[in-house]
């Protein structure tokens, strides 16, 4: 078990700063904006002989009784429980503050051991910054600075000073836990969710858009099998988007979509189908990542309105026609267990492997179905298929003329290829590849401006000239010895005997034919 070294500190005194410096990562956001972190943020600390958890937490306001400040220190509290050691962070630039001494009690009542580190003193005489901190009654304070690294190794070292070595841990494949990236517009009920998931308060779930705004990468383990689930931050519309807070949680929910194996798309059923709804599956569908849909809120609708939501969906979202759409209530828990089996079965079908000569069966069964539509005078000849790639699958298709493939026949592929290797649930993209020709030159490229009746006349007449060459070459060798023939002459064609000249008569004139017998008995 790795010791876990907890930061905590009141708003904006750099502790998402040291948790990127400890980590190696820009995993937490970091801004000059006070209350940017809101959730615990869980890393591997890297450095040093001894390896550690690192936990980054919000703004810490004890003293705040309501709203989303107390649901931060829920949070912060909830971290100092599984913490090893604490680290107090002050900024040594704005000095002491009230806000520090109510901090600094309740650390001392939670008997954890404690570290104070003040912040920010790079360029200043450290003696004198730290000496006011003193009055906090948690020991030496220690200057460090974690913009610059400055005094950070020598405050790791000492917070795992009175830990033993490590035992060797068991090698784990990460690479093949899945990665589950929960993703939806601003208050659908994503975090509420992923708590249910987790059976534990460990993001903070409110009734506020935006209460998100980083991405948190939280194990799980479910029916024994292990997932990092990544709880994300709403994606509103871009001309909504005006705080750069927002703009930063955007980018990291972009980050976790294309990170992920598997989205849940959780959409608010009491809200319906919106706009945006669509664009954020669009850009799952772009990424290539699988998909489950969760239809969220579905309790608190009456018949009559589920039959709607389920006629938005086949109008709006017709596109994800691969992907499984449940119906769940995420504060009742309802439907969870169906939605977990959809995720697991859309993670096996992304990492799927295809085999070749299957492949190419499926293909050749689809063409003696439905051929390729001709395209320019030409049907496009689909010789055999492989995979490219998985997550998602990449079926390469090998043939001639396959620019005058059409989308909607790559449509009807993409659909037989499904249905043969039972796809469900993630994007399936066909790629087409040229078959080489033998005919042609190194770079056979069709010229500017040429068509394809054009390109084929002239590389009829190239290999016309190719043939004469060899016939020429072939004569060459086989004349008699001494004689030569002119290299690239073609040679002359044997003379005909001439006709016998008729007979003239004395005078040179032509003798006139011999009358028939006919004609002489007449006269």
């Amino acid at each position: 078990m790795l010791p876990t070294i907890v930061l905590v500190g009141r708003p904006n005194v750099g502790k998402s700063t040291l948790f990127n410096r400890l980590t190696k990562s820009r995993d937490a956001l970091v801004a000059d904006l006070p209350g940017l972190t809101r959730d615990r943020h869980y890393g591997r600390g890297i450095g040093g002989d001894k390896p550690f958890l690192v936990v980054d937490t919000g703004g810490f306001e004890p003293l705040v009784d309501s709203g989303i400040l107390k649901e931060m220190a829920k949070q912060t509290l909830l971290a100092i429980d599984e913490a090893d050691v604490v680290i107090f962070m002050v900024d040594g630039r704005n000095g002491l503050a009230p806000q520090d001494k109510v901090i600094a009690d309740r650390l001392r009542k939670s008997q954890r051991p404690v570290l104070l580190a003040v912040n920010k003193t790079e360029g200043m005489q450290r003696a004198i910054v730290s000496a006011e901190f003193h009055e906090l009654g948690l020991g030496d304070p220690l200057s460090i600075s974690s913009a610059h690294g400055e005094g950070v190794r020598d405050l790791v070292e000492l917070a795992l000073a009175d830990f033993p070595e490590p035992e060797p841990e068991e090698e784990n494949d990460g690479s093949r836990t899945p990665k589950v990236a929960i993703v939806g517009r601003p208050n659908v009920g994503k975090s509420t969710l992923v708590n249910a998931l987790l059976g534990q308060e460990r993001v903070i779930a409110f009734d506020q858009p935006g209460t998100t705004r980083d991405s948190i990468h939280i194990d799980l383990e479910r029916n024994g099998k292990h997932y990092t689930i990544i709880d994300t931050a709403g994606v509103r519309k871009r001309g909504k988007v005006f705080e750069a807070i927002e703009k930063f949680s955007v980018i990291k929910t972009i980050q976790a979509i294309e990170e992920a194996n598997v989205a849940i798309l959780v959409v608010d059923a009491q809200e319906g189908i919106t706009e945006q709804d669509a664009h954020v599956a669009a850009y799952i569908l772009e990424a290539g990542r699988a998909l489950v849909v969760a239809i969220n809120k579905w309790d608190g609708l009456k018949e009559d309105e589920r039959d709607w939501i389920k006629r938005e969906i086949d109008r709006k979202l017709q596109f994800l026609d691969f992907a499984k759409f449940h119906y769940i209530s995420a504060l009742r828990k309802k439907g969870l267990p169906e939605l977990f089996t959809s995720v697991d079965g859309a993670y096996k079908a992304a990492m799927a492997k295809l085999s070749t000569p299957q492949l190419t069966r499926v293909l050749e069964d689809a063409i003696i179905q439905h051929q390729p539509p001709i395209s320019k005078g030409i049907r496009p000849k689909l010789r055999y298929a492989h995979q490219g790639g998985s997550n998602p699958p990449i079926v390469v298709i090998h043939g001639n003329h396959v620019d005058g493939v059409k989308d909607s026949y790559k449509r009807y592929l993409e659909g037989v290829f499904r249905k043969a290797f039972q796809l469900t649930g993630t994007p399936l993209r066909v790629q087409f590849n040229q078959g080489a020709n033998p005919f042609a030159e190194p770079e056979d490229k069709r010229k500017a401006g040429e068509g394809i009746v054009s390109m084929r006349r002239r590389k009829t007449a190239q290999r016309a000239e190719l043939n004469a060459k060899s016939r020429a070459e072939k004569e060459a060798l086989a004349q008699p010895a001494g004689t030569k023939l002119n290299a690239g002459v073609k040679p002359k064609a044997p003379i005909k005997p001439k006709a016998p000249a008729k007979p003239r008569n004395a005078t040179g004139a032509k003798k006139a034919p011999a009358a028939s017998k006919g004609r002489a008995s007449k006269k």
